[in-house]
């Protein structure tokens, strides 16, 4: 019989990235010291070797979203924070999880120091006050933030199944009843084509169509 091949070893960036495994797969409340070290195959023990304990391994969880998202480019600010927006959007779809845990950790990591840095640069480089690059910070943040808890909670995913929720909603009611909702479903959610995604893209628009007028007016 062939020997087994030798496990890797576990170090502080193979513990982290099981961690967020482990999450993506069974949500936050499955990272435990103990189920930790099962899916490394060690002694729960020995992971504190790598890791000082529960709040550094979901500190170093954050810090690994953060180093998936795009750094703004050295591009002008608009385009920069298009694509930092929708690059963090992205992330926080393949872990829905770190949505609860972005703004709560009070150890930011490497990457999420680099991350804010190159964002304060964008912006302060780009013309806008202290005071008015805080608000854009702010300001995106939550516009980014709000819209992935909106659509990790939506009960549809794709355009089609959205159509038949609305039908089915639509069934239920009256003749006559909620004219407004009815003319909104069918002759805006019902449409061929139809993606709740699109919103995201009008609402950055208008976020940084305020922006522009803000860092403008000075």
């Amino acid at each position: 019989m062939p020997a087994k091949p030798p496990r890797a070893p576990v170090t502080r960036d193979r513990a982290l990235a099981a961690a967020v495994e482990l999450a993506d797969a069974n949500g936050i409340g499955a990272v435990t010291m103990r189920r930790l070290a099962q899916a490394l195959g060690v002694e729960a023990m020995s992971l504190y070797h790598h890791v000082s304990g529960k709040d550094d391994i979901l500190d170093g969880m954050v810090d690994a979203v953060f180093a998936e998202v795009e750094i703004p480019a050295d591009t002008d600010w608009r385009t920069a924070m298009a694509g930092r927006a929708h690059s963090m959007r992205a992330a926080l779809a393949r872990h829905p999880w770190a949505l609860g845990l972005m703004e709560t950790r009070s150890q930011p990591g490497p990457a999420t120091l680099a991350h804010h840095e190159a964002v304060l640069r964008c912006l302060r480089e780009a013309g806008f006050s202290l005071a008015a690059t805080a608000h854009a910070f702010a300001l995106l943040d939550a516009f980014i933030y709000g819209s992935a808890m909106q659509e990790a909670q939506l009960p549809f995913e794709t355009g089609e199944q959205t159509q038949e929720l609305a039908a089915e909603v639509m069934s239920t009611f009256p003749e006559g009843a909620y004219p407004y909702f009815q003319e909104f479903a069918i002759g805006h959610v019902m449409q061929p084509g139809y993606n709740f995604g699109d919103e995201f893209d009008f609402g950055l628009d208008l976020v940084l169509d305020g922006l522009a007028r803000t860092a403008a007016a000075g």
